[in-house]
């Protein structure tokens, strides 16, 4: 996998030193901060990472795939791994179920490897520290580490995150579904606002789009029955010889979501696809349908260091969506059952 030059990472670093504490007054507040595990487990974040690595290294899709999982747990009902719970018998409505009702049923939501995962890393920091590190600031921090192992910066995520101890049922309202990708702009920004993020988190955050893989039934719809005027026509016949109509099973077969450079980056090269029109998702084309929108994504495809910093300081914004802290929730034993 590819990395960027020391120095890349280290200029990150002493810019992200600036830009944490400025968004650290509702971090505080918020009983979250950036040494909680310093005391009762020191080891917690080095074994997170190296386990991350292990698990990367070994199924490069993975890192995507934790990234876009620790965004539908913060997106829906915030960050407190109640995407983690499993479905069962006594607990039929998760958050888990709610998700594979609403369209993302094929994609990280039923990814039986991707729940391993977590519980993979769960089991390494327990054997240092039993009952100490909660699975959603495990989740937070894998993601993290997907971002620094892709993208070659790293920065600090704030911890202190407790879990859910409760079904998703108890806390379902109109508002609680994640974004799609057939959203219009409008409803994109509307679905950041609900949760405290603004239009440039929404497109910072959307360049996690240039890694990662997708399936032909999230976009066939800009492919058939015609090309969409908005996709470049070469990138959409290329996807069309992937993606046939009808598509041989329920979402279709798998993309990569960069097929113009290395998919396995986290880079700006998202935002130089968006300009292109060689990009996946309808939700990616609209954000050249407004102004202020396709400004940022123009801005960004010409300034990688700042693009970098952003995402970083989005990544951490969004990490507190309505967290659990102090003595609300728990710390879960296994990531995909409530301790009681």
């Amino acid at each position: 996998m590819a990395t960027a030059p020391t120095s890349m990472v280290v200029v990150v670093m002493m810019l992200l030193t600036f830009v944490a504490p400025a968004l650290s007054g509702e971090t505080i507040a918020g009983q979250l901060s950036y040494d909680f595990y310093s005391s009762s487990c020191p080891r917690a974040e080095e074994v997170i990472q190296k386990t991350t690595w292990e698990i990367i290294s070994k199924d490069t899709n993975m890192g995507a795939a934790l990234v876009k999982f620790f965004f539908l747990d913060c997106f829906v009902m915030g960050c407190d791994a109640s995407l983690l719970l499993a479905v069962d018998d006594d607990n039929p409505d998760t958050e888990k179920s709610m998700l594979h009702q609403h369209g993302y049923a094929y994609d990280n939501v039923d990814n039986v490897n991707l729940y391993n995962t977590v519980n993979k890393i769960k089991e390494a920091v327990e054997a240092i520290c039993p009952g100490v590190v909660s699975c959603a600031d495990i989740l937070a921090l894998a993601a993290r580490d997907s971002a620094a192992i892709a993208g070659g910066f790293s920065f600090a995520m704030p911890t202190g995150r407790r879990d859910t101890p409760r079904p998703f049922y108890y806390y379902m309202d109109y508002h609680s579904d994640a974004p799609h990708s057939y959203l219009e702009a409008f409803e994109l920004i509307d679905s950041f606002a609900y949760r405290g993020l603004d239009i440039d988190d929404l497109v910072v955050l959307s360049g996690a789009h240039s890694f990662g893989i997708a399936h032909c039934g999230n976009f066939d719809s800009l492919l058939y029955p015609s090309i969409h005027p908005t996709m470049n026509a070469t990138y959409a016949a290329e996807l069309k010889k992937v993606c046939p109509w009808p598509s041989p099973f329920e979402m279709g077969p798998i993309v990569n979501n960069n097929r113009v450079t290395d998919p396995n980056v986290l880079s700006n090269q998202y935002y130089s696809n968006v300009l292109t029109g060689q990009v996946l998702f309808w939700s990616d084309h609209m954000l050249m349908s407004r102004n202020d929108t396709a400004a940022k994504v123009a801005f960004y495809a010409n300034n990688p260091l700042a693009w970098k910093v952003r995402f970083a300081a989005a990544m951490v914004k969004m990490g507190k969506i309505q967290v659990l802290t102090g003595t609300q929730g728990e710390v879960r034993m296994v990531c995909n059952a409530t301790n009681y």
